[in-house]
């Protein structure tokens, strides 16, 4: 069964509050979280669970297509402030059950912040769903 989680970062309340913006951490605690991650990826290759993983800029960087099947789409500029979350990366993985699924969420979602300390980032985790059979 494949699962997507997706990390989500809550602005400001949650993660900056505790460990503020990525770009006040010490080279050393920014070094140790993309350490975490790319050891936390390889584990997951290694075992046959990963089937993608990327971290996406943030909202600042993002556009929302609108199309209506007639003349140009309507593109929108972030960033959205009616949102206080936004998608931070997400991990497809491929493993036999939902309770897989959810330990991958929480090893992520424990990934060390500021000083070592755990952030506690959200994972949503949500099973991919598949198309129904194109000949029925």
């Amino acid at each position: 069964m494949k699962y997507m989680l997706m990390m989500s970062h809550s602005v400001p309340e949650d993660i900056d509050q505790k460990h503020g913006e990525m770009s006040t951490w010490s080279q050393d605690d920014i070094k140790a979280h993309f350490r975490f991650m790319g050891e936390f990826n390889q584990e997951l290759t290694d075992a046959g669970e990963l089937v993608d993983a990327q971290g996406l800029l943030g909202p600042d960087h993002a556009v929302i297509v609108r199309a209506h099947g007639q003349g140009a789409p309507v593109v929108s500029d972030g960033p959205f402030p009616e949102s206080k979350e936004f998608l931070a990366g997400y991990w497809v993985v491929d493993v036999d059950s939902r309770e897989r699924a959810v330990e991958i969420a929480a090893r992520v979602s424990a990934a060390p912040g500021r000083d070592g300390v755990a952030l506690g980032i959200p994972v949503e985790v949500r099973q991919v769903g598949e198309a129904p059979d194109a000949d029925v």
